[in-house]
């Protein structure tokens, strides 16, 4: 259960190196790219990147990052553009809290206040890996795959 009150935050100046501090656990860590590598993609893709440290207690205790609007496969219709959870990561001595359902939570919620009626997210399969957590949280499969990556959708409606 959450040990505080957890809250979202921008990524600023003030909390950069916290937030390049995480780090999830070790047998997660050829899961999920390091939170370095994310801001790096955040900045490049400024556009579509939405970048949030997961604080909790004054503490930062993961990272989250969702795609807003952009469309998934370029061979894809234009029209159907996705949005959803890019990248999580709950730093391994704050795992098991739920500080992840949350950051996918608040995720969700900024979707829907931005007129999505779905969110998105992949993940690598295989032991230790993300897919009971999210579709514990109502993810359903889509057969699709993305990078080697199973994509999961959220109905938001």
């Amino acid at each position: 259960m959450l040990s505080s009150t957890p809250h979202l935050a921008p990524v600023t100046a003030d909390n950069f190196d916290a937030v390049c501090a995480v780090r999830v656990h070790p047998r997660q860590e050829h899961l999920v790219s390091p939170v370095v590598k994310s801001l790096a993609e955040a900045y490049v893709h400024g556009e579509a990147a939405w970048p949030r440290a997961v604080v909790a207690g004054g503490e930062v205790v993961g990272f989250v990052m969702a795609f807003m609007d952009i469309v998934w496969d370029p061979a894809r219709d234009v029209r159907e553009r996705r949005s959803g959870i890019w990248r999580l990561n709950i730093d391994a001595g704050h795992q098991g809290k739920g500080y992840g359902r949350f950051a996918v939570g608040a995720v969700v919620e900024e979707l829907r206040r931005r007129g999505a009626d779905r969110a998105y997210v992949t993940w690598h399969p295989g032991e230790d890996g993300p897919q009971p957590f999210y579709l514990g949280l109502g993810f359903s499969l889509t057969g699709e795959s993305s990078g080697g990556q199973a994509v999961g959708v959220l109905p938001l409606s």
